[in-house]
């Protein structure tokens, strides 16, 4: 049998999978950052980062729950290519 054929089969599910998750985790991802970032109701704390005087620990919170998002969705994209590449050019 042909190892490298099935190496290579196992890398592209393993890929897909990779990246149905980073597809289905993308919504509720952002759904939570935006929560996060929101107003302070009485269902949940908010940083309240719309408001334009607050506190330099808070606007980097603000920053940083911002780029969570992208940056995850962007990682498991990046690592399923990753190892859709690895196992084509190394096996």
């Amino acid at each position: 049998m042909n190892r490298k054929g099935q190496v290579i089969i196992y890398g592209l599910m393993v890929s897909l999978c990779i990246i149905i998750l980073a597809l289905a985790l993308a919504k509720p991802t952002t759904d939570f950052s935006s929560t996060a970032m929101g107003n302070t109701t009485a269902d949940h704390l908010g940083l309240n980062c719309t408001d334009g005087s607050i506190d330099n620990y808070y606007r980097g919170a603000c920053i940083v729950t911002d780029l969570y998002a992208p940056y995850l969705i962007g990682i498991m994209l990046f690592l399923a290519g990753g190892i859709i590449i690895s196992k084509i050019i190394f096996d």
